[in-house]
């Protein structure tokens, strides 16, 4: 492992991270510190298709790339895909490649890629010393007792080229065209941005980190009108969660935007709301990037993926099976969420809005 030096004059960087749109977003900080280390330099985002919908969001991103790793949980393994995405990294003609990886990801097949794909500079964490499939690498020291936010893991990385931040928030820009076109959506709904809102997401992709649907429908009968309107949000796939939420709601104004929106749009809805109350998932990280207060119910399954750098409460119930870093409750009962009393939920938002409501007022800029 040499020093930082050898990547001061890397002008095309490309940057790989291969999991989940909210992945994608815990590392925005890094990816604008190697932005920034080096005058003119570009980045290129590799990225999940999920991951690669933010592109258009993230201003330190010239150009994305899709590919669905088969190392990676995915649906989909073509090994014809393998070989289109060698290629186009070939044309690339990257000087240098960073890996992200959560801990439990194996760095190396992309470091693999990366070789075949002639780039001469490759950085990533690893727990095995990778010769030379990385000319730079960091020991892999977590999961343990100082592991660290995902976001500060991947700060921690980079800077071993030199790359250093002096905003360490995460990034996304919202876009004029998607906040109109939300408003005509909310307008044919009777509503209006400017009005008290609340967010709820109440899916996630991992069911080991989803609050049951019972206990977000008696936490949001309990909110009442207090907080204004709800507005579940979800997508396509989560309608018939968020359907029979709504119905279990009592007294409560409910609007059911599941499946209606576009990334875009959520991001500008969740952008102008007063809070968000979610399951621990992609837009907990979409309201960090844009400062929006979270009330998170936060299964605990890993420790490291709590809202960065925003005013969020975390709920969730302490068991002994914690940090078990499964999509599904190998014990079955769930109760680090199934626990969580729906009056605590209430009580968080309410609580919350009352401390950060003037902040949350104020109309952040907008970009084209």
């Amino acid at each position: 492992m040499s020093g930082a030096s050898s990547w001061a004059n890397a002008s095309r960087v490309l940057c790989i991270r291969l999991d989940n749109m909210g992945d994608v977003l815990m590392t925005t900080p890094a990816m604008r510190a190697l932005r920034h280390a080096c005058p003119g330099r570009r980045l290129t985002l590799l990225a999940s298709p999920a991951g690669a919908a933010l592109a258009p969001f993230l201003p330190d991103i010239d150009e994305v790339l899709a590919y669905d790793a088969p190392w990676v949980k995915n649906e989909r393994g073509d090994p014809a895909d393998d070989a289109r995405i060698i290629q186009a990294l070939r044309r690339g003609q990257f000087d240098a490649a960073v890996i992200f990886t959560v801990y439990s990801q194996n760095p190396l097949p992309a470091a693999f890629m990366c070789r075949l794909a002639g780039i001469p500079l490759t950085l990533a964490h690893c727990r095995e010393n990778p010769y030379r499939l990385l000319s730079h690498w960091a020991h892999e020291t977590e999961p343990g007792p100082a592991t660290r936010h995902e976001a500060r893991r991947q700060l921690d990385l980079v800077e071993r080229t030199g790359a250093f931040s002096h905003d360490p928030r995460l990034v996304f820009e919202t876009r004029r065209t998607d906040h109109r076109s939300l408003r005509d959506k909310l307008a044919a709904r009777g509503l209006n941005p400017d009005d008290a809102l609340v967010v709820a997401h109440c899916g996630a992709t991992a069911s080991s980190r989803r609050y049951p649907a019972e206990h977000f429908a008696q936490a949001l009968t309990q909110l009442g009108a207090r907080a204004g309107t709800v507005i579940l949000t979800g997508d396509a796939t989560e309608q018939a969660l968020t359907h029979e939420i709504a119905r279990m709601c009592v007294r409560v104004p409910v609007v059911d935007l599941a499946g209606a929106l576009s990334l875009g749009e959520l991001a500008c809805l969740i952008e102008t709301a007063g809070l968000l109350l979610s399951n621990n998932t992609g837009p907990v990280h979409l309201a960090a990037a844009l400062g929006t207060p979270v009330v998170d119910l936060y299964a605990l399954t890993n420790p490291q993926h709590a809202p960065w750098m925003v005013p969020h409460r975390l709920l969730y119930h302490d068991v002994p099976c914690k940090y078990c870093y499964r999509s599904a409750c190998p014990e079955r009962h769930h109760d680090c969420l199934r626990k969580v009393p729906p009056e605590a939920v209430c009580g968080a938002v309410l609580e919350l809005l009352a401390e950060t409501r003037p902040l949350s007022a104020r109309q952040p800029d907008r970009v084209a």
